[in-house]
């Protein structure tokens, strides 16, 4: 179900869009200030935020700004402004789409329906999906499904697998992974050895035969690559 966070201090406002968005569909989660809206964010998997920028305690304008440091996900702004330059300021700080009050809750319904289609089509153009739909890595939500079932993956292990699925066939040395899966950028020589005890763990959750790997292959003395073969990303689920 798609969740979508509503920021708005006035209780009127939320109820309205709330009723609407309900009708669609929606799941809502509501918040008045922009302090309980960055709790909200960091507790939920949205899809999108509707965030009025005139808020008491913080602007919307912050909360954009905080949201944007750690997530893509979707924002609508709701404003009295309606000057060209607090539009552009909105849409530079991280903002899908701009809504001047008062406003049609019509239109923000049209408007979200529009940005989420969005999102969908270039979620779906950008699966990486590999033997027959078996494999399915998805970049956006970070989640690995194989045979319709999601795969706890630690972040080096999915790190590790989305680096070589990115490109099958390309031989990666311990040394390229090491320096794509640290956190700070650094690399020790030292630690080439613990991808090998990382690849290990990934492929006891992905493969059918550990020993004999379909996905994560072995190239002795040189390094691995990606055994997957790549579907069709135009295939309609």
């Amino acid at each position: 179900m798609t969740k979508i966070l509503l920021v708005d201090d006035e209780e009127m406002i939320r109820e309205v869009l709330q009723a609407y968005f309900e009708k669609e569909g929606w799941d809502i989660i509501s918040a008045s200030n922009g302090i309980e809206a960055l709790k909200r964010e960091k507790e939920n998997k949205l899809d999108l935020i509707v965030l009025d920028l005139m808020l008491p305690d913080i602007s919307g304008e912050e909360v954009c700004r905080l949201i944007r440091k750690e997530s893509e996900v979707p924002i609508i702004m709701l404003t009295a402004k309606s000057a060209e330059d607090d539009v552009i300021n909105g849409i530079v700080i991280g903002a899908d789409d701009y809504v001047t009050k008062p406003f049609s809750p019509r239109e923000v319904v049209v408007r979200v329906q529009a940005i989420l289609r969005r999102v969908k089509k270039t979620k779906m153009s950008n699966l990486f999906i590999f033997n027959d739909r078996e494999l399915i890595i998805d970049p956006f939500k970070k989640e690995v499904v194989l045979r319709d079932q999601i795969i706890t993956l630690t972040p080096i292990e999915y790190k590790l697998l989305f680096t070589i699925a990115n490109y099958p066939g390309r031989v990666y040395s311990r040394a390229d992974l090491l320096e794509n899966v640290q956190e700070d950028g650094s690399y020790f020589e030292g630690y080439e050895r613990s991808i090998d005890t990382h690849i290990k763990n990934l492929r006891k959750k992905i493969e059918t035969n550990s020993r004999h790997p379909e996905y994560i292959l072995t190239v002795f003395g040189m390094g691995y690559k990606f055994g997957g073969k790549p579907y069709a990303k135009d295939v309609a689920f």
